[in-house]
């Protein structure tokens, strides 16, 4: 089967990349890649009920969307990806070769690859026009006190529009296969699943993937901005008393706010509600709030 090569770790690239292929090549094959440390939604989920923005911000991890459903997954340099494009018993095959070296792998009724009841792999497709293409992710060492932490989201989250990541018990493949490295396991599957040698794509294509990747998968637009509405209740105690928000996001921005609680303020909070209604969240720790919350500097806090 015809494979192509992809060496680069910049999840945004990759995003754009599998799109590229599947949209403007005639390629019918598969390839196997990787990412830097990210977060990846799926086309229908808010970044806001998903992710854990605060801890991924904090330790370097991206924010990424894709253009196919499903849910939220993380990945790191212990995790391998593939897409298959034109083919879309790609993930069977996949669960074929990690039998076949020596995992006991069994696809779910849904979207998972499972070994003995734990999920090692999930995967998403996409349709355009007659073409397919279906991606997944295989953890073969992935730091999971990191995605644990990753897709564990602060506060309460009441309701979304997007679809909810499935938790499902997880297992790195490493503790059922003989490989050490994860470089000898993508050679390996590799040729379970007869790959030819792959080859780049020329670089025009590539310096083509690069625009796509800055000028779409990289923009708050369609990190953040594409989000579907999802309604937030959240309470925390402050020197000022107890302050709950209720909020919703839409598209990145607020829609909806107000306050309620044991606080004490100098001005009323239905006024600071209808001030930052539209913006950003990140965009909150500009706001003045002494007034309303008295010894609060920073109301954002609220809104994580």
């Amino acid at each position: 089967m015809k494979t192509i090569l992809n060496t680069s770790l910049d999840p945004h690239f990759n995003m754009a990349f599998d799109s590229y292929v599947l949209e403007h090549t005639d390629f019918e094959g598969f390839y196997l890649w990787q990412n830097k440390p990210s977060v990846i939604i799926g086309l229908n989920q808010s970044a806001y009920a998903e992710v854990n923005l605060p801890f991924i911000d904090a330790n370097g991890i991206e924010l990424v969307r894709r253009v196919s459903g499903g849910g939220a997954v993380y990945h790191d340099l212990g995790n391998l990806n593939y897409t298959f494009v034109g083919y879309e018993d790609g993930p069977a095959r996949v669960a074929e070769a990690l039998r076949k070296l020596g995992a006991p792998a069994e696809l779910t009724g849904r979207n998972d690859i499972m070994v003995y009841g734990r999920k090692c792999s999930g995967y998403a497709k996409r349709l355009a026009g007659d073409r397919i293409f279906v991606h997944g992710t295989l953890m073969f060492d992935v730091n999971l006190e990191t995605l644990l932490n990753a897709l564990s989201t602060p506060g309460g989250k009441l309701s979304a529009a997007g679809v909810q990541s499935v938790r499902s018990k997880v297992a790195n493949l490493k503790e059922y296969l003989p490989y050490s490295t994860i470089q000898e396991f993508q050679a390996s599957l590799h040729n379970a699943l007869g790959g030819e040698a792959p080859e780049p794509l020329p670089a025009e294509q590539v310096a083509e993937i690069e625009q796509i990747a800055s000028s779409k998968f990289r923009s708050w637009e369609w990190r953040y901005g594409h989000s579907p509405k999802t309604d937030f209740r959240n309470t925390q105690k402050f020197s000022c008393g107890t302050v709950t928000a209720n909020y919703s996001i839409k598209r990145g921005v607020l829609t909806e706010v107000s306050f309620e609680g044991d606080f004490i303020g100098s001005k009323p909070v239905s006024e600071l509600a209808e001030k930052i209604k539209g913006l950003r969240v990140e965009d909150l720790c500009t706001v003045p709030v002494r007034d309303y919350f008295d010894g609060i500097d920073d109301i954002s806090v609220l809104f994580r």
